[in-house]
């Protein structure tokens, strides 16, 4: 009789300890989600009548070139004073849909990799701004009279715009496509007007779409080119690069959040993984660098949210090891409940989105498996910082230089 009450009494002081050990990672959880979540209340887009000469400058490789015309008449819609496309030598069908169209100034380029086209359409510019845009990327049509408002602050040196996800095919979106879509509002609810707000550092102007002063640009074509990790050159995270250098440089960021855009994004399972592989390397490696300058230290909100980033790598993993425990030594309910608060804590979080797509709730137990999921996912891409290449492209570093490898591979 007494052994048993003792083992009674050891799984409910085991079941006690657990929950306080989870409730506290939560509570931290928690007043990180509010330490963004309220500054992000009080943000608003910067509104006036300033106007600036601008160039749209896009990089195109191995486009789907129906997309990519799509995307050339929005930019064309919105009258910048220049586009200039340019192609990879590679691209016929890209080139061809470009040269139909007057506007746009066609660049062939024969280097592989995305930074040296975007140094060669950089220096090409001659307006005050110059805006960067991804191939695939289509514009509403007042994104460059929004982008260009918040440059009447002379600190500004970058501005981004706000990304939706549209599918890649007509129809219904995949789910790897909606599940993007979510990640994507919850960066654009929370973190992204939060930096905005408070501070004027946002930590990476979405290559997407962003706006930046030309003559700032054109000084940073030898750190944009010459980037290393560990002594290997960089091949992706431009746009993660740039901004460090504006920040570096003592300018400010900015997202213009009633700037729309809209992006595609890989449909399937692997394209999904592969994507967030290398936005995770180079946001690891982008902002480990970061933490061991002087520089963002002028900017201690931003850097108590990257710190804040690398410690939830551990405390999202273990959600599922905890999960585990309870299934072997708790009660039944006890998981039931877990699983439940799960669900509930995570439509909060999601409600924006939910409310502009609120059949995506279905989604909630499959989000919440990939949330667990990704947290491995980026501690392999911690411990992989190492490798190069985009993952989604047909380009991969080789003995230190970007090259094209075949489609197959």
């Amino acid at each position: 009789m007494i052994h048993y009450f003792w083992n009674e009494f050891l799984d409910i002081i085991v079941e006690i300890s657990g929950l306080v050990l989870i409730g506290a990672i939560g509570a931290w959880r928690w007043s990180m989600w509010l330490a963004k979540i309220i500054p992000a209340l009080f943000y608003r887009p910067i509104e006036n009548n300033f106007d600036c000469t601008a160039t749209v400058v896009a990089t195109v490789f191995d486009e789907n070139p129906v997309l990519f015309r799509c995307a050339l008449e929005s930019w064309i819609a919105n009258a910048p004073d220049r586009i200039i496309a340019v192609i990879d030598v590679t691209d016929n069908a890209c080139l061809a849909v470009a040269r139909e169209y007057p506007e746009v100034e066609v660049i062939v380029d024969h280097a592989p990799g995305k930074r040296p086209k975007l140094v060669a359409g950089v220096a090409a510019a001659e307006t005050d701004i110059v805006v960067l845009v991804d191939s695939d990327v289509l514009w509403e049509f007042n994104v460059l009279r929004l982008l260009k408002m918040p440059f009447a602050d002379s600190s500004i040196g970058g501005v981004s715009a706000r990304a939706h996800m549209i599918p890649a095919r007509a129809g219904r979106p995949t789910i790897w496509e909606r599940l993007a879509d979510i990640y994507l509002d919850l960066r654009y609810t929370a973190e992204v007007p939060a930096t905005t707000q408070w501070g004027r550092a946002v930590s990476c102007l979405s290559g997407r779409t962003a706006a930046y002063r030309t003559s700032l640009l054109q000084d940073l074509h030898e750190p944009l080119l010459n980037e290393t990790f560990n002594g290997q050159p960089c091949l992706s995270g431009d746009d993660k690069r740039y901004t460090t250098l504006i920040l570096e440089r003592g300018f400010k960021t900015w997202h213009q959040l009633n700037a729309r855009v809209y992006s595609t994004f890989k449909t399937d399972y692997q394209g999904f993984i592969n994507q967030r592989v290398r936005w995770q390397r180079n946001s690891f490696r982008s902002d480990l660098r970061a933490l061991m300058s002087r520089w963002i230290w002028r900017h201690p909100y931003l850097a108590f949210l990257l710190v804040d980033k690398h410690l939830a790598l551990f405390t999202q993993l273990n959600g599922p090891f905890f999960f585990l425990l309870v299934c072997l030594y708790a009660s039944p309910t006890t998981a039931v409940a877990l699983i439940g608060w799960w669900h509930v804590s995570r439509a909060i979080k999601l409600a924006p989105h939910l409310y502009r797509r609120p059949a995506d709730v279905l989604l909630l137990p499959l989000f919440i498996g990939m949330t667990f999921w990704l947290s491995a996912v980026k501690f392999y891409a911690l411990c992989t910082l190492n490798k190069q290449g985009w993952l989604t492209r047909p380009v991969t570093m080789v003995e230190g230089k970007a090259v094209r490898m075949p489609r197959a591979a």
